[in-house]
C-alpha cells in the first residue's frame, strides 16, 4: 500500500536537514570542542570502559559474597570452581581497565610496552588483596548488623544495604588507588556514588567495622583517614576547609586537607565536619553541628539548646 507524504512534509525534511548540517559545523568548529574534546591516544587504545568496569565489579562481588549476587545454586563443593572461573574473568577485565587508565594519560614518551607492564604488575598485586578486602566487607557487614537493630541477619546488610555497596566499591578502589591506578578508582567509586548517594573519595583511608546508617548524602574527602568501629549517619560531610594555592592561584593537590576521625567514634545526621581536624577516640558529634576544630577523647559535641525570647518593639534583637 502507498502511503501518501502530506503537504509540506518535503520542505520540513529539507529544513530539518539543512539545521543538522548547519548545528554540525558549529559542533565540529575546533573552537567549540576544543576543552572537552579527549582524542584517541598515542597507541590508540581504548578510553577505560563504564560498562566493562561494571561487569568486573558484578563478578568481584559474586566472589566476595558468595551465594549473594549470582543465580547458581552454590555449595561448598562447587565454589572453588565457580570462585576460579569467576576470578579469572574479573581479572582479565581489571588487567585491560588498569591498562587503559595508564594509557588515558600516557604521552609519546612512554610505548604501550611500559603500560602492558605496569598493568600486570599491579593486577597481580590487586588480585593478591582481594582476600583482605574480604575480610574488611565481612567486618563492615557486621558492623552494619550491630549497629542497625532493623536488621534482621548480616546477610540483609550485604544484600540490602546501601553502605555496604558503597564500601564494596570503595574497598576495591582504594586498593587501586594505593596502587598508583589512574582514574579507575575514581570511575568505581563514582559508579557507587551514583547509585548510593553515598560519596567516597577512593584516596580516603577507612578502618574495620565502618558502618554508615541510611547513607545519603554523606560526603568523605580524599585525605580523611577513619579508625575502627566508626559509626555515621546520612548527610555527614568530613570535608575540607580551605585549599591551599600555588603561585598561579590553583589547588595544590595531595595536601591533607580531611578530617581525622579516631577509633569508636559516632557522629550523627546531618553533621559536617571540615578541615584536617581530628575527632578524638570515642567522641560523638551530634546532628546538624557543624564543627572546625579538634574534639577530645570522649567528648559530646551538640547543638545549643534553643532558648525562649521576647521581642517587644524591635527590642533584644
Amino acid at each position: 500500500m502507498l502511503v501518501s507524504k502530506k503537504k509540506g512534509d518535503g520542505s520540513r525534511e529539507q529544513g530539518l536537514a539543512m539545521s543538522i548540517e548547519r548545528v554540525v559545523d558549529d559542533l565540529c568548529r575546533p573552537e567549540s570542542y576544543s576543552s572537552v574534546y579527549h582524542g584517541s591516544n598515542p597507541h590508540n587504545v581504548p578510553m577505560p570502559s563504564i560498562r566493562d568496569l561494571k561487569e568486573a565489579l558484578e563478578l568481584l562481588k559474586i566472589i566476595i559474597y558468595p551465594g549473594y549476587f549470582d543465580n547458581i545454586e552454590l555449595s561448598p563443593f562447587s565454589i572453588k570452581y565457580t570462585t576460579g572461573s569467576y576470578l579469572e574473568r574479573a581479572m582479565r577485565i581489571m588487567t585491560d581497565q588498569i591498562k587503559r587508565g595508564f594509557c588515558f594519560y600516557c604521552s609519546e614518551e612512554l610505548s604501550c610496552v611500559d603500560c602492558e607492564k605496569k598493568s600486570l604488575e599491579i593486577a597481580d598485586q590487586f588480585l593478591e588483596s582481594i582476600p583482605e578486602i574480604r575480610r574488611m566487607l565481612a567486618l563492615d557487614a557486621l558492623a552494619a548488623f550491630e549497629g542497625d537493630p532493623a536488621a534482621k541477619k548480616i546477610g540483609e546488610t550485604i544484600f540490602c544495604y546501601p553502605s555496604i555497596t558503597a564500601l564494596t566499591n570503595h574497598r576495591i578502589a582504594n586498593v587501586l588507588y594505593r596502587l598508583e591506578v589512574p582514574i579507575i578508582p575514581r570511575i568505581i567509586s563514582e559508579s557507587a556514588h551514583s547509585a548510593t548517594g553515598i560519596d567516597i573519595h577512593p584516596g580516603a583511608t577507612i578502618g574495620e567495622k565502618f558502618f554508615i546508617d541510611h547513607g545519603t548524602g554523606t560526603v568523605i574527602g580524599e585525605t580523611c583517614i577513619i579508625g575502627k568501629n566508626v559509626r555515621i549517619y546520612q548527610g555527614v560531610t568530613l570535608g575540607a576547609k580551605s585549599f591551599p594555592l600555588d603561585s598561579e592561584g590553583n589547588p595544590v593537590k595531595g595536601v591533607p586537607r580531611h578530617p581525622i576521625v579516631e577509633d569508636d567514634v559516632v557522629i550523627y545526621a546531618g553533621a559536617t565536619i571540615l578541615g584536617r581536624v581530628t575527632i578524638g577516640r570515642g567522641a560523638e558529634i551530634g546532628g546538624n553541628v557543624w564543627v572546625i576544630n579538634d574534639v577530645e577523647p570522649g567528648a559530646r559535641v551538640v547543638q545549643q539548646r534553643a532558648s525562649r525570647m521576647r521581642f517587644n518593639n524591635g527590642g533584644g534583637i
